[in-house]
């Protein structure tokens, strides 16, 4: 990726914004071109300005975090959105990653890993928090076996081997590696299953792989 990647900040805290500003001031490879204090102000932002990820709070006045996410993954949905919040609570959790976010990181973390992880959202892959991630895991660990499983779709063995790896957190040139194919038929397989299984994300293709007992 030879351009920098281009981001939005919203949140109504000035200190925050202000923060996250410093953070990039002179990274090689992430630049902050706007910022918003809530979802209303961050749309405005949007139609006039060329972004490539929009990292939001949750808790804001006027608009909040999910309302935003949900609006943008509408009108704008090859946009990136990463919640950066100091929320943990898993039914918030939840709530903001049905609204299709890429990614879910605590502000609690450090410059390495906010970097790291919209890199790893840019790159076509989803990023969460580790207390997040395994907020999601719990959470399907209880959903396995409940009322409601998904019908059956059928998969390909090629699709199953490469949903296999996505669940142990390959990256798509890792998992082209392992199976000795492009990165390109890895991102193709990778629609075929978002595709198949009605998934938005990562999140959607775990709670199919666990409920179709695939690890």
């Amino acid at each position: 990726m030879s351009e920098k990647i281009r981001i939005l900040i919203v949140d109504d805290h000035t200190m925050i914004r202000v923060a996250i500003k410093n953070y990039f001031v002179n990274d090689d490879r992430i630049e902050i071109v706007e910022e918003a204090v809530n979802g209303e102000e961050a749309l405005a932002r949007l139609v006039d300005t060329q972004i490539d990820l929009v990292l939001t709070d949750i808790s804001m006045p006027v608009m909040d975090g999910y309302e935003l996410a949900g609006k943008i993954k509408l009108k704008y949905p090859e946009l990136k959105v990463v919640a950066l919040s100091m929320i943990n609570e898993s039914q918030q959790v939840k709530k903001m990653l049905e609204t299709g976010v890429d990614g879910y990181i605590l502000k609690n973390c450090d410059k390495e890993e906010l970097k790291a992880g919209i890199i790893q959202v840019m790159n076509g892959e989803d990023y969460f928090s580790n207390s997040v991630a395994h907020q999601i895991a719990e959470a399907l660990a209880k959903r396995k076996g409940a009322e409601g499983s998904l019908l059956e779709i059928p998969l390909s063995q090629r699709e199953k081997e490469v949903l296999k790896l996505m669940m142990k957190e390959y990256s798509n040139g890792e998992i082209a590696n392992e199976l000795s194919i492009s990165t390109r038929t890895v991102d193709a397989h990778r629609r075929n299953l978002m595709e198949k299984t009605g998934s938005k994300g990562l999140v959607g293709l775990v709670i199919y792989a666990i409920e179709k007992e695939l690890v």
